[in-house]
């Protein structure tokens, strides 16, 4: 069925490749990308980016990198946003069976070039050791079971500046932010769940000050929090507390209790048991 178009496809980015015609190869990509998104035409793909259709290819001729990206980032963000609009006016309980999230969490990709930028010694939980390679931060939009990407970083080490997860963080959720409030969606309504690895006070007061009041993190079994003027580490709370039949929206042990941690401030703990003999928990900033 798609052989006929990719044939198109790889024929003309062979034969424009040959010549070494940068600005065919880019609009060729920029067209391919938007047939992706229901985008047949220039004139669509202008319409969309708000570029004078009449100016377009001339306005293609300055794109760089970061175009396409914000390109990628607006047809993402639409995507997510046909999604939303139907469940946002819902109850809360009909938004809370629809399971939106916005998930956050970062990734190493090993590589052995030398001369690829942003590529670094990271610790790699695939690999449970540092490697070199370039590390990536995504943050993934999920409702009804369907993950949509809506942004995509590499975590820098060298430069003037030194910029951290958490500055990369609240920059893509500015941006993200921006993004669907054009659509007439306030997306700090959602939940944020991360890793607890780069997680603080201070990017908690960050998020809050943005809009995102809560904040669900995944907790380690090392972090030290006091329950009822008792301080000891999660894996031996895990141990002591009583977990719960199962509830209504929730079909596993669990418990709720009120925690305070050095690190993350005064949560909401939420212990639970995914299988018979494991036991887990989450940290609820709010």
């Amino acid at each position: 069925m798609w052989q006929p178009e990719f044939l198109w496809f790889f024929t003309l980015f062979y034969q424009e490749f040959r010549k070494n015609n940068p600005i065919a190869f880019e609009v060729l990509m920029v067209l391919a990308v938007a047939h992706l998104f229901g985008f047949y035409n220039p004139k669509q793909v202008a319409d969309f980016l708000e570029v004078p259709h009449q100016q377009f290819y001339t306005e293609l001729k300055d794109w760089r990198v970061y175009h396409v990206k914000k390109m990628l980032l607006r047809f993402m963000v639409k995507q997510a946003a046909e999604h939303l609009k139907p469940v946002m006016s819902k109850s809360a309980a009909t938004r809370s069976r629809a399971r939106m999230t916005l998930s956050i969490d970062n990734s190493v990709m090993d590589r052995f070039g030398k001369l690829l930028r942003c590529a670094w010694n990271w610790y790699s939980g695939r690999y449970h050791k540092v490697i070199r390679g370039q590390d990536l931060l995504g943050i993934v939009f999920t409702i009804h079971h369907i993950a949509l990407p809506l942004h995509l970083l590499f975590c820098p080490k060298q430069g003037r500046y030194h910029t951290t997860k958490a500055d990369l963080l609240i920059f893509m959720l500015t941006q993200l932010k921006t993004a669907f409030l054009r659509e007439g969606i306030d997306i700090t309504q959602l939940p944020l769940t991360m890793d607890s690895a780069y997680v603080s006070q201070e990017l908690r007061e960050r998020l809050h000050q943005l809009g995102f009041s809560h904040i669900i993190i995944a907790g380690k079994g090392n972090y030290v929090f006091t329950i009822n003027g008792q301080k000891q580490d999660a894996s031996t709370w895990k141990k002591d507390l009583i977990l719960q039949a199962p509830k209504w929206g929730i079909d596993v042990p669990s418990c709720r209790i009120w925690g305070e941690s050095p690190t993350f401030g005064s949560l909401m703990l939420f212990f639970f048991r995914k299988s018979t003999t494991r036991s887990y928990y989450l940290m609820n900033q709010q």
